[in-house]
C-alpha cells in the first residue's frame, strides 16, 4: 500500500537570527496581547495579535525576476505553476569541487517542468559563523543556461547562495530570473529527499511589490 510523507524543507524563522550576513534580523513581537484584548471581547474570549519587521530576504525564501531585473514581475506575478506541486530533481554536488556547472547535470535527467534542487549539505552551517562564508557552494553560468534552457521550472540550493559571492557579479541570478526561473535559496532537509519521484512546493504570498519573500518549502515524497 502506497504512502505519503511530507518533508519540512525550511529554516524556522526566529527573532534576531542571522539570514544573510550582513542583512538585518528579523523582530518579532506583539502587537495585541491576550490581557489588552480583553478589552475588546467578551469575557473568556482573548487572541493574541502578533507583528514582524524584517527584510524581505529572510529565512528561506523564493526570488522573482524582480529581484534581479527592472521589469521582472514581482511576488504578485508570480504563476502557482512555477513553484507548486512541481516534480522534484535532487542533484548533488560532485565530489572535491565547489560549483555545480553544465556538465553536473549531464544529458538524461528530466529537468523540464522541474523543481531543480541542489544539495551541498551546506545547511549544516545554518545559524554559525560559517555559513556566511565565500567558500560556500553555487551555481555556475554556464551550469544556469543549462537549466534554464533545459525548461526548469525553479532551482533551489540549501546554501547561503546559489552564485558565486567572491565578486560582485552574480550570473546564476541573472540567469535564472531573466529566463522567468524562480530561485529558492537557504533551503535545508534535501538529504530526506530521493533524487527523482517527491513533488516539491515553495508558495510565497502575494505580494504587490516585493519581489523575495520566505516561503515554508516542503516536499511531498511517496513509498
Amino acid at each position: 500500500m502506497s504512502t505519503t510523507r511530507l518533508v519540512d524543507l525550511s529554516h524556522v524563522v526566529e527573532h534576531g537570527m542571522t539570514t544573510y550576513p550582513g542583512l538585518p534580523a528579523p523582530e518579532i513581537g506583539v502587537h495585541l496581547g491576550f490581557e489588552e484584548s480583553a478589552d475588546h471581547y467578551a469575557p473568556g474570549t482573548e487572541f493574541t495579535i502578533g507583528r514582524i519587521a524584517m527584510v524581505s530576504n529572510t529565512g528561506t525564501y523564493l526570488d522573482t525576476p524582480g529581484h534581479r531585473h527592472r521589469g521582472g514581475h514581482d511576488l504578485a506575478g508570480l504563476p502557482l505553476e512555477r513553484c507548486a506541486d512541481l516534480p522534484a530533481v535532487v542533484v548533488d554536488l560532485p565530489d572535491r569541487v565547489r560549483a555545480f556547472d553544465a556538465a553536473t547535470f549531464g544529458a538524461d535527467l528530466p529537468l523540464a517542468g522541474a523543481a531543480v534542487l541542489l544539495r551541498t549539505g551546506w545547511s549544516r552551517h545554518w545559524r554559525t559563523a560559517h555559513y556566511g562564508d565565500a567558500d560556500h557552494p553555487f551555481l555556475t553560468e554556464d551550469g544556469a543556461r543549462h537549466l534554464a534552457g533545459a525548461g526548469a521550472a525553479l532551482v533551489g540550493i540549501d546554501a547561503v547562495n546559489i552564485d558565486d559571492t567572491r565578486g560582485g557579479e552574480r550570473p546564476a541570478h541573472t540567469v535564472l530570473l531573466g529566463a522567468d526561473v524562480p530561485v529558492v535559496e537557504h533551503l535545508t532537509g534535501l538529504a530526506a529527499l530521493p533524487a527523482r519521484g517527491a513533488r516539491f512546493t515553495a508558495v510565497p504570498p502575494a505580494v504587490v511589490g516585493l519581489c523575495t519573500f520566505p516561503v515554508r518549502a516542503f516536499a511531498v515524497v511517496s513509498g
